[in-house]
């Protein structure tokens, strides 16, 4: 263990460690959002699996480095359309990120839509999804958001022992912190529609780099962090009033 407490892998250490966890935080909010539609006795296990298998999916992309550089290998050539000067080379990088950012933009759409619609079923009560369909979506998406984080970590550290250190201390964060990021957003209506706004903003941000065309994440973080400050103040306003529509509002979106 000797090799942690070197300093220069240890700044590397927890440097990359707060990158993890700012860039799993996507992750919890997509993973809460499904595990809230489970039973609330499954809930709790389907947040815990669902970072497990983060965590088992981001060590396995680091294990097959020598793999993962191959994933950027042009497959096949989209010839030059739409004013394109050149024809578009596509890897199997870029059709993760496409077909994943298609997926979170199809999943955090019918979520929305779930929310203002309030569809039920004939008998008059919604039609909670099993465990299996909920973990199954979550691998999905874990894929992708655990290429990004990958890359990121790649991009930042050479020794892959650092590598997967702060990859599990991040998952462990996350792990501690999941059920009360969940709570918060089940909890607070207009919180939850943000953050499904949130994973409609990355599902086309991974659709725009699955083309190339690379987004600053800075003004991604920005965005995001904006669109909460002005959220928690309004939340402060409706408290210091006391207004009988936030009430109405929690009861109309949740699940």
């Amino acid at each position: 263990m000797e090799w942690l407490f070197e300093p220069q892998n240890l700044v590397s250490l927890l440097t990359l460690t707060l990158l993890e966890i700012v860039l799993g935080i996507d992750n919890i909010i997509f993973i809460s959002i499904l595990a809230n539609k489970l039973p609330k006795a499954q809930q709790g296990t389907a947040r815990k699996l669902g970072l497990l298998l983060a965590l088992v999916t981001r060590v396995m992309l680091l294990c097959g480095l020598a793999w993962l550089v191959t994933l950027t290998n042009p497959l096949f050539h989209i010839p030059a359309l739409f004013g394109m000067a050149d024809a578009h080379a596509v890897s199997a990088k870029d059709l993760i990120l496409i077909i994943g950012g298609l997926f979170l933009i199809g999943q955090a759409t019918k979520e929305i839509h779930d929310k203002l619609e309030n569809e039920e079923d004939a008998s008059g009560k919604r039609i909670a999804p099993s465990l299996a369909s909920v973990l199954i979506q979550i691998m999905i998406l874990d894929v992708v958001f655990s290429l990004d984080s990958v890359i990121t970590a790649v991009g930042m550290v050479k020794d892959v022992k650092v590598m997967i250190t702060a990859v599990v201390i991040a998952v462990i964060v996350m792990m501690i912190f999941a059920d009360r990021i969940s709570s918060f957003i089940n909890d607070h209506p207009t919180f939850k529609m943000l953050a499904l706004s949130f994973l409609l903003l990355v599902g086309f941000v991974l659709l725009l780099e699955g083309f190339h065309k690379e987004v600053p994440k800075g003004y991604i973080y920005f965005a995001m962090a904006f669109s909460v400050g002005v959220e928690l103040i309004n939340m402060r306003l409706r408290k210091k009033r006391g207004t009988g529509g936030t009430v109405h509002l929690r009861q109309a979106y949740k699940d």
